[in-house]
């Protein structure tokens, strides 16, 4: 399956094993191509390697920095297999495709299986994974090298948002610590509610 706008693609196959605990159709796209970053930084695609740790599903999957340890709404069981420019990560679930809103933390259906999750993102990335604020950033001149996510602050979720937000390239592992510490801030505040935010990424 070709991509527009690639700006990564994976190294070599150095973690053949893992290829044999995903779902088949996974398993084939690594093979003929080990992960990628399409749509300009949009779409990170992870990949069977074991470094970089940024594009190694194993890494998001099963390492100490493993995503369900950052997002108790992630369960171990889940494949995140992808991520989208701003942090929100794709997941197999029982052979779905659910989608973690990093900044809240909450998991909803997206697609009834890889294949017409990735047909969609290939022929309508903008619209399927809501890159409009990647889109304004590339604008600007701007762009994300691989590894980078793009931080928005405010974050999207919160009402001071709507008056614009501050967006920047900042490491992955950095964007996705202050995620997992604003999803936690939320989930027990009420619509409405206030909570206290730092700049951060």
């Amino acid at each position: 399956m070709d991509f527009p706008h690639l700006t990564y693609s994976g190294p070599p196959i150095d973690d053949p094993a893992i290829l044999a605990s995903v779902p088949e159709t996974y398993a084939t796209l690594l093979r003929e191509r080990n992960g990628l970053i399409a749509l300009s930084g949009g779409f990170h695609l992870r990949g069977a390697c074991r470094s970089p740790a940024w594009h190694s599903l194993r890494a998001a999957w099963e390492g100490s920095a493993a995503l369900y340890h950052l997002f108790p709404a992630i369960l171990p069981t889940d494949v995140p297999f992808g991520e989208e420019a701003c942090g929100d990560q794709f997941l197999l679930r029982n052979g779905e495709v659910v989608r973690l809103s990093a900044e809240t933390g909450e998991v909803k259906p997206v697609a009834p299986d890889l294949e017409t999750f990735l047909t969609r993102v290939r022929d309508d990335g903008i619209a399927t994974l809501g890159l409009e604020p990647l889109v304004a950033f590339l604008r600007e001149g701007q762009k994300l090298e691989p590894g980078q996510l793009l931080s928005a602050f405010p974050p999207f979720c919160v009402e001071e948002a709507k008056n614009g937000v501050t967006l920047k390239a900042v490491s992955g592992a950095e964007r996705l610590a202050f995620l997992a510490g604003l999803a936690r801030q939320l989930k027990d505040v009420p619509d409405g509610g206030h909570i206290e935010l730092t700049t951060g990424p």
